[in-house]
C-alpha cells in the first residue's frame, strides 16, 4: 500500500473513531447524576481538545502564514506579466462571487421549501435566547460587528490593507499577508536579474515549508480523531433527531447539492476535468477540513494535494488557494442564508421575495468579509439579520428579528461548520483547477 493511501485510510479511521468515541462520551445527565464522574469526563474531553487544537492545529497554523507568503510570491513571480496577473485575478474573483451567490440561492430555495423554522416550539425559541445570553464571547464579538453590507465592505478593506505587516503576520491575519505578498511579487518581477535571485530564494523557502507540511500531515489522523471526539462529546449526534435537526438537514442537503452537483459542473465545463477523480485526488485536504473545521489551517494540506496529487501548477495553486481560504466561502454563504430565514420562520416572520434576494447578496458579502475571530460565522450572520430588519422596518413592519435569535443555532454550529468548511475547501480546489487550465491553455496558444 502506498503512503498516500495509507494516510487516507488512517485519516478516515480517525474520523470514524472520533464520531464513535465522542458519542460514547456524550452524556447530558452527568451534571445531575454523577458529579465525580463529570470531573473525569471533562478531563478526558479537555485532553482531546489539547491534542487536536493545541498540538495538531497549532502546528498547522504555525505553517500557514509563511506558506501563504511564499506561495503567493512564487505564484505571482511565476506569472511574470502584471497584465496576466490581472486576468487571473479577475477570473478568480468572478468565480468566487458567482459560486457563493449560487450557494446562497440553493440554501434559500431549500429553507423556504422545507420551512424548518415552523417546527420549532416556543420553548426552544426561549431556550435559544437563554443560550445567547450565556454566550458572552459571542455577544462581545457581535457588539464589534460591522453594520450592514457597507460595514462588511469597510471591514474587508481594513483587513486587506495592513498598517503594520509584521503585526498582521504575528496575529495570523491572512488577507493583509496576501495583499502584501502580491505587491511584493509584482515588485520582484520588475527587478530583472536581481529579481530572479529573490524569486529563486522564495521558491526554495516554499519547498522547505512544504517539507514541513509533509511531516505534519502524518499527524492528521490523530488530530482529526481528537477534534471530532471533542466536538461530538459536547453536542451528541442525537441533535439530528430533534426539531432543529430539520434545519440542519436543510443546510446539509444544500451543501451536498453544491458540492456534488454545482461545483462538479464548474469543474467539467471550465476545467475540462472529471470532478470526482479530482475530488478523490483532494481527499486528504477535504477530510482534514472536516476534522479541523478551518480552511486556513487546512491550506498546507490543500496546496500539497493540489500540486502533488492533482498536478495543479504552483502558479495557480499559490495564488488561488491562499486567497480562496480567506474569502471564498461557498458553504458559509449557504449556511448563513438558511440560518437567517430559519430564524425568521421560528419567530413567525414572513420574508418577501425581494428580501430573500437581499439575504442572498448580504450573506455572500458577509461571508467574504468574515473576520478571523471566534464565532465569526455567527457574527457575520448578524449582519444579515440587520439587513433583514432594516428591510422589514422600511416596509412598516414592527415585529423584527431579535439579535438573541442567533442563540437558537449556536449549539449545532460546530457540526455544520465542519461540513461547510469542507465545501469551502472543495470550492477553492475547483477554482484552482479552473485557473490552472485557463492559464495552461493561454500559454499553449501563445506558443
Amino acid at each position: 500500500m502506498s503512503s498516500k493511501w495509507l494516510l487516507t485510510w488512517l485519516i478516515m479511521g480517525g474520523l470514524v473513531l472520533g464520531l464513535i468515541v465522542g458519542q460514547l462520551l456524550h452524556d447530558p445527565d452527568f451534571t445531575i447524576t454523577q458529579p465525580d464522574r463529570e470531573h473525569a469526563h471533562n478531563q478526558v474531553i479537555s485532553a482531546f481538545y489539547f491534542v487536536g487544537d493545541t498540538i495538531f492545529l497549532g502546528l498547522l497554523k504555525m505553517l500557514v502564514i509563511p506558506l501563504i507568503a511564499t506561495s503567493v510570491i512564487v505564484g505571482v513571480t511565476s506569472i511574470g506579466d502584471f497584465r496576466e496577473l490581472g486576468k487571473i485575478g479577475s477570473v478568480t474573483l468572478v468565480y468566487y462571487v458567482v459560486t457563493m451567490l449560487i450557494a446562497a440561492g440553493i440554501g434559500l430555495v431549500l429553507v423556504t421549501t422545507m420551512e424548518p423554522g415552523k417546527q420549532i416550539s416556543s420553548e426552544e425559541v426561549a431556550k435559544g435566547q437563554e443560550t445567547y445570553e450565556r454566550s458572552t464571547g459571542i455577544q462581545t464579538n457581535i457588539k464589534h460587528r460591522p453594520e450592514g453590507v457597507l460595514g462588511a465592505l469597510h471591514s474587508l478593506v481594513k483587513q486587506i490593507i495592513p498598517r503594520n505587516i509584521v503585526k498582521a503576520a504575528a496575529q495570523g491575519q491572512a488577507l493583509p499577508i496576501i495583499f502584501f505578498s502580491i505587491i511584493l511579487g509584482i515588485a520582484i518581477t520588475t527587478m530583472g536579474e536581481r529579481g530572479k535571485i529573490l524569486s529563486q530564494g522564495f521558491s526554495a523557502l516554499f519547498e522547505a515549508i512544504m517539507i514541513l507540511v509533509h511531516v505534519v500531515i502524518w499527524l492528521t489522523p490523530i488530530g482529526v480523531f481528537a477534534l471530532l471526539a471533542w466536538t461530538v462529546a459536547r453536542i451528541g449526534l442525537g441533535v439530528f433527531t430533534s426539531a432543529i435537526g430539520t434545519y440542519m438537514a436543510a443546510v446539509l442537503i444544500g451543501l451536498a447539492i453544491h458540492a456534488f452537483i454545482v461545483l462538479p459542473l464548474f469543474c467539467v465545463v471550465f476545467a475540462r476535468t472529471n470532478p470526482f477523480t479530482y475530488m478523490h485526488q483532494m481527499r486528504q485536504a477535504l477530510m482534514t477540513a472536516f476534522g479541523t473545521d478551518s480552511s486556513s489551517a487546512t491550506l498546507p494540506v490543500t496546496i500539497e494535494c493540489a500540486t502533488e496529487n492533482a498536478e495543479v501548477s504552483k502558479k495557480a495553486a499559490g495564488f488561488v488557494l491562499p486567497l480562496g481560504s480567506t474569502i471564498n466561502m461557498d458553504g458559509t454563504a449557504l449556511y448563513e442564508a438558511v440560518a437567517v430565514v430559519f430564524l425568521a420562520q421560528a419567530y413567525g416572520l414572513e420574508l418577501p421575495t425581494s428580501t430573500l434576494v437581499l439575504v442572498a447578496i448580504t450573506a455572500t458579502m458577509a461571508a467574504i468579509g468574515a473576520a478571523g475571530i471566534p464565532s465569526a460565522g455567527l457574527v457575520t450572520m448578524v449582519i444579515v439579520v440587520d439587513t433583514v430588519n432594516s428591510t422589514l422596518s422600511g416596509m412598516g413592519e414592527t415585529n423584527l428579528l431579535p439579535i438573541a435569535a442567533v442563540g437558537l443555532v449556536v449549539g449545532v454550529d460546530r457540526i455544520l461548520d465542519m461540513v461547510r468548511t469542507t465545501v469551502n475547501v472543495w470550492g477553492d480546489a475547483v477554482g484552482a483547477k479552473i485557473v490552472d487550465r485557463l492559464d495552461k491553455k493561454q500559454t499553449a496558444t501563445i506558443k
